[in-house]
C-alpha cells in the first residue's frame, strides 16, 4: 500500500501538475489563435476543475477558498481550510512569451500555515514549505525591489527612495514574491488591494524559507478571514525589514 502523501507533498504535487495543464492548455490555445479573452478563462477553467476533484479524492474533509470556486462554509468552522489561486497572473498567462504567473496552493491548518507550494510553470520551478527554498547571500550594494507591471504602489516609492533600492516589474504576486525568494529581488510591498489567495501559498513558502513576511503594518498575516480580501502584503530579506518598514512609516 503506497504511503499517504504529506500535506506539503500534496501541495506540492497539485501544484506542479495543475501548472503542467495549464502549459498544455495555452500551448494548444496559442497554436488554435484563441483570444485572450479565451485563454484566461480556459486557464481558469481547466486548473479550479483539476483542483476540486483532487481535493474531493484526497482531502474530502478539508474545506477550500479558492478564486475560482464557491464559497465554501466549511472553513468558518475554523479547521483546516486550503486557501489556493489556480492560476495568479491570469493576464501573464494570456499572453504569449510571459513567464511571470504561478499556481498557488497553500493549508492554513486553524491558526497557521500548514504547508504551501507555489509553482511558476512556464519555467518549471516549484517552491515548497518542506523543503524549503534555500535563502539565497545577500551580495547586491543597492536592494532590488519587484513591483507591478502597470504602477508602482505609493508604498512601494516610498520603500524604494527610502532604501534606493533599484527597481524590477514583474507580474503577478506569486511570480513577485518567489523573484524574493530566489535571489532575483529582495524585496516586494504591495498595498494596492488583493485576496487571501493571492498572497498565502507565497507567504507561506517564504516564510518557510526564513524571509519576513508581513501586512504592511508589520502585523502578522492570518488567513481564513470570513472576508477573503486581504489588501496589502510585504515579503523581504529579513536583514531588510527593519528599514523597510522605517521608510513607510517613519
Amino acid at each position: 500500500m503506497p504511503t499517504p502523501e504529506t500535506d506539503a507533498q500534496f501541495a506540492t504535487r497539485l501544484a506542479v501538475e495543475a501548472g503542467q495543464l495549464l502549459v498544455e492548455t495555452r500551448q494548444r490555445l496559442f497554436e488554435q489563435g484563441a483570444s485572450t479573452w479565451d485563454v484566461k478563462d480556459a486557464g481558469d477553467a481547466v486548473a479550479q476543475e483539476f483542483l476540486v476533484r483532487e481535493f474531493a479524492e484526497h482531502r474530502p474533509a478539508d474545506a477550500l477558498l479558492s478564486e475560482e470556486g464557491r464559497e465554501d462554509r466549511r472553513r468558518f468552522d475554523g479547521g483546516r481550510v486550503w486557501i489556493v489561486d489556480p492560476l495568479d497572473g491570469t493576464r501573464e498567462f494570456s499572453e504569449p512569451g510571459r513567464t511571470d504567473w504561478a499556481v498557488h496552493i497553500a493549508l492554513w491548518d486553524h491558526d497557521r500555515f500548514g504547508a504551501a507550494a507555489v509553482s511558476l510553470p512556464a519555467i518549471d520551478l516549484i517552491f515548497s514549505t518542506d523543503p524549503a527554498a534555500p535563502m539565497p547571500a545577500f551580495t547586491r550594494d543597492r536592494p532590488r525591489l519587484v513591483t507591478s507591471r502597470n504602477r508602482a504602489p505609493y508604498a512601494a516609492v516610498l520603500v524604494a527612495e527610502g532604501l534606493d533600492c533599484d527597481a524590477v516589474r514583474l507580474g503577478s504576486a506569486g511570480a513577485k514574491a518567489m523573484a524574493v525568494v530566489l535571489g532575483e529581488a529582495d524585496i516586494y510591498v504591495h498595498d494596492g488591494g488583493m485576496y487571501q489567495w493571492d498572497s498565502a501559498a507565497p507567504a507561506a513558502v517564504a516564510a518557510a524559507a526564513g524571509f519576513h513576511t508581513s501586512r504592511l503594518d508589520g502585523s502578522p498575516l492570518v488567513y481564513n478571514a470570513r472576508d477573503p480580501w486581504l489588501p496589502d502584503f510585504i515579503v523581504c530579506r529579513p536583514e531588510l525589514a527593519d528599514g523597510v518598514l522605517e521608510a513607510m512609516w517613519g
